[in-house]
């Protein structure tokens, strides 16, 4: 869906997967500084919208979602995963229940799969699952900021700032009195920084949740069956993920990110050198320069020097090996 705010003063058209919102307004380190200070908002109102009504709710996502949900407190923000029946990640769903309806948002482009895949698991259960994608946006207000919530929306709040789901037709109305706009691109470069994964780009159709460090924040170990238990389970208990997440700190002087999927290498092996991983996301931030998550395989030493195509970098631990 194309965003009504494409139409303010600079800016540029977000590509790929987030199509359909700005790339950025004119000054992408502006932008970055502005949401780590606190300020400004990001429209997310391309990802999808997912409602699940109905007095079972609850306790039916309980069975399908690798997050403890059954008793979610109202207005409490947690994180949750779909996974195949072999424990590989299949949807990733930011949720907030609003004491009568449990709201979800996901990748864009995703949510007709997902609602698919829910409405096969109904059954018996009193639950009605909707697309709201049409009439609700996300809207995106970074840690400590003040701007005001218009009443009656509902707000999933985390320790990296305030999603909103606000009705869509009053987007260029909060856009006007929100503060200044800052795009996706300045968005991912704070959410990189973060460690923080995301479906699609950190993850492959063989990615299971112990090599992102979704273990806790998006996978509860403790709670009842859920289809891909078993391998959460065994490699939990039994061994390690073969892969293992990684921020990386790219040579500065170079004058083009290495893109996702670009391979990584040892340092000391040379250009010829096997493949040990790949970027997944990259980007500039305002303080660190250029920087990128990827995933490698986990006996990489962790202090071992990586090229990302001819780009020098360096590790930083995000998931243990």
């Amino acid at each position: 869906m194309k965003s009504p705010l494409l139409t303010l003063p600079g800016a540029v058209p977000a590509e790929g997967v987030d199509e359909g919102v700005a790339a950025h307004y004119g000054d992408l380190f502006r932008e970055q500084r502005a949401l780590a200070d606190g300020t400004g908002f990001v429209d997310l109102s391309h990802r999808g919208v997912v409602a699940v009504t109905g007095e079972d709710r609850l306790a039916w996502l309980h069975l399908l979602l690798t997050q403890h949900v059954s008793d979610l407190p109202a207005g409490q923000a947690t994180e949750a995963l779909i996974l195949s029946a072999n424990g590989h990640i299949e949807h990733a769903l930011y949720l907030v229940d609003d004491g009568a309806t449990v709201w979800a948002h996901v990748e864009p482009g995703t949510q007709e799969a997902l609602i698919a895949y829910l409405e096969s698991m109904k059954f018996f259960y009193r639950v009605e699952v909707a697309d709201r994608t049409a009439d609700i946006a996300v809207v995106h207000l970074p840690a400590g900021s003040i701007a005001p919530v218009p009443d009656g929306v509902v707000v999933r709040e985390t320790p990296h700032g305030r999603d909103l789901f606000l009705p869509r037709a009053d987007l260029e109305a909060y856009a006007a009195q929100a503060g200044p706009p800052a795009g996706i691109l300045a968005y991912e470069a704070l959410r990189v920084e973060q460690y923080r994964p995301r479906l699609g780009f950190e993850t492959d159709h063989r990615t299971i949740p112990h090599e992102l460090g979704w273990i806790g924040s998006a996978v509860h170990l403790q709670k009842g069956c859920y289809r891909g238990q078993e391998t959460v389970a065994r490699v939990q208990n039994l061994g390690k993920p073969p892969r293992r997440l990684v921020f990386l700190h790219l040579d500065g002087s170079e004058v083009h990110l290495p893109v996702a999927g670009t391979e990584l290498r040892l340092a000391d092996d040379g250009p010829d050198g096997r493949k040990v991983g790949f970027v997944t996301t990259s980007a500039r931030h305002h303080e660190l320069g250029p920087v990128a998550l990827a995933l490698v395989k986990r006996n990489v030493a962790v202090d071992a020097p990586l090229v990302a195509g001819d780009t020098a970098a360096a590790q930083e631990v995000v998931v243990e090996p």
